[in-house]
């Protein structure tokens, strides 16, 4: 299985979007600071993550929600009201 997971950087409250297999693993990266993109917004919290059967399943989701269309639809599956 693949995901596409929402982290949030507790320093400066923004958001990070990635896929990976193993999402407990890859959230230790980016604390760890192993990370490049992220290092410098660590500690990260997982907000939301999705599965899917392929990695090209998560990598469309993970493309479609850093368009300005998916931030919206993310903010209503992070933040329903």
């Amino acid at each position: 299985m693949f995901f596409t997971y929402v982290l949030q950087s507790l320093k400066d409250g923004k958001f990070y979007i990635g896929h990976a297999e193993n999402v407990t693993k890859r959230l230790a990266q980016h604390n760890a600071g192993r990370v490049s993109s992220t290092k410098r917004r660590v500690p990260f919290r997982l907000l939301h993550k999705q599965e899917f059967f392929t990695k090209n399943e998560a990598r469309w989701q993970e493309k479609k929600w850093k368009t300005a269309w998916g931030h919206k639809q993310l903010a209503k599956i992070i933040s329903p009201s």
